[in-house]
């Protein structure tokens, strides 16, 4: 049915490779997050990048600026690469299998930073070869190698697809990916219901984004802006950036050792991160960030006491709740963020949307990886009660104002939005409004027994019996009628 391609697969297997390649992606900019931390610190390195001193070498300065020149295009790609992957995934993936996916994104984030901490820890003992350095960074070609082949081959988003008029393979993509013929029921229904949204929402811009009309677009955008921010100011660089740091200083290890927990820390932290894999559909979304909030600001109370009351019992207590932390968050917010907004924004401007709510975790993650180390000498201990009280506020946030997404098609989250009337009742609509899939993905109601279509329909047939009666009166009418099907039937001539 589907010949070759996209390597041959459908169904279960097609979701899998998406989810592969998704993956990889975000394997590669956990790895790129992750690889420079341990380069920095190396001779042979700073040999060559000098951080003092380097304005009277041309040679260095040039070295320079070839680093930065590195670090913008890569960042760039990782940019643009975490705004669309997100989207991608969940314009492709089944309702009761989106979370579980982007999940998986999420601890492959976690999987690339653990991998770069021990590369770079393996290569460290190369030196004074240039080989410490120069291979963990090349080492990034191969993930971008992989997807770049692969790519190509797996299908497009079917709702970009229906938005640039190519319905047709939209339908192939719907069958492919759900392994059923495309004149299947389940597969009309899907399309009907996707093809309904981007239709209305295929005029969208970016000033779209600040609208409050009945999609609520501001609205909406605000949740997923708000929700990339939550994650970066809950602290979490804090402990992925200076964890080495704190080791070093607090308990009294070596540099050798608090390097080795700085990666024991990044490897407990990468197996946290697939709890979240196999609770996000079971507990949902909104479940999930409280959970998480709540135990990084116990976590944060827990390391200002011991901070203050310093000695090494207490560093010792310190560092266990670095790994503490890392785990609440990896369960509620490392893979959330790039979940929950691709699943809140419309079809209409979800790259928009989803772009400028990545921006919010860069530029937020940028504050608070500068300010640390500038609180950490001004007011010692009490910056993690800055986090504990940041963290506890996010807590209230959640549970007012997070609908929950679990189960819901992108479509579903339309018609919430549709219903919604202010700020503060879009949760309880949410958990009022009646599902259309089951836990397991099978289909409740049909698009077609829905409010939604019915009004959907109600305005093709207004706008449709207006512009017959402009060009033929009450024979334009007469005209709609026996093109209408059920009306022909009725009529004893149906063809």
């Amino acid at each position: 049915m589907f010949g070759n391609r996209y390597f041959g697969l459908k169904g279960v297997k097609l979701n899998i490779a998406i989810g592969t390649i998704a993956g990889l992606d975000f394997l590669l900019f956990g790895y790129d997050q992750g690889v420079m931390g341990g380069l920095l610190i190396l001779p042979s390195f700073t040999k060559v990048f000098p951080e003092i001193n380097v304005a009277g070498a041309p040679p260095a300065r040039q070295n320079h600026v070839s680093v930065i020149q590195g670090r913008v295009i890569t960042g760039f790609g990782n940019g643009m690469n975490t705004s669309t992957v997100p989207t991608w995934q969940s314009e492709t993936s089944k309702s009761h299998r989106r979370g579980q996916l982007v999940m998986i994104e999420g601890a492959l984030i976690t999987g690339g930073i653990c991998l770069s901490y021990w590369l770079d820890f393996g290569f460290s003992f190369l030196e004074p070869s240039s080989i410490s350095w120069r291979f963990p960074i090349a080492f990034q070609i191969f993930f971008a190698a992989v997807i770049l082949l692969l790519v190509l081959e797996l299908p497009e988003s079917p709702r970009w697809l229906i938005l640039k008029g190519k319905e047709d393979e939209a339908v192939s993509v719907l069958s492919a990916l759900s392994d059923l013929p495309s004149d299947d029921p389940y597969i009309r229904s899907e399309f009907a219901a996707i093809k309904d949204t981007v239709l209305e929402e295929a005029s969208g811009s970016f000033r779209d984004l600040f609208t409050m009309d009945k999609n609520r677009n501001f609205h909406r955008t605000v949740l997923a802006y708000v929700n990339q921010v939550f994650q970066q100011i809950s602290g979490i660089n804090l402990i992925t950036y200076y964890a080495a740091t704190i080791y070093e200083n607090n308990i009294g290890l070596t540099p050798f050792i608090s390097r080795i927990l700085a990666a024991a820390n990044g490897t407990e932290y990468f197996l946290a991160s697939w709890i979240a894999v196999f609770t996000i559909e079971k507990f949902g979304r909104r479940q999930l960030m409280l959970f998480g909030a709540v135990g990084m600001s116990l976590s944060m109370v827990v390391l200002a006491a011991t901070t203050a009351v310093g000695g090494t019992a207490a560093g010792i207590v310190a560092a266990t709740f670095l790994f503490v932390f890392n785990t609440f968050f990896a369960i509620g917010w490392l893979g959330m963020t790039w979940l929950y907004p691709a699943e809140i924004v419309p079809l209409r401007i979800r790259a928009p949307a989803n772009a400028l709510a990545t921006s919010a975790n860069w530029a937020f993650n940028f504050m608070v990886v500068m300010v640390t180390p500038v609180a950490f000498s001004s007011i010692g201990y009490q910056t993690y009660i800055i986090f504990a009280v940041i963290n506890a506020f996010i807590v209230p946030c959640v549970y007012f104002f997070y609908p929950e997404t679990a189960y819901r098609s992108l479509e579903e989250m339309d018609t919430i939005f549709h219903k919604t009337t202010n700020w503060f009742n879009v949760v309880k609509i949410a958990r009022e409004q009646p599902r259309r899939y089951d836990k397991e993905g099978k289909l409740l109601v049909s698009y077609e027994e829905t409010e939604e279509y019915q009004q959907n329909e109600g305005r093709r047939r207004s706008s449709v019996a207006s512009g017959l009666r402009s060009k033929g009166g009450v024979h334009g009418i007469e005209n709609l009628r026996h093109a209408n099907p059920d009306y022909a039937a009725e009529k004893g001539h149906a063809e």
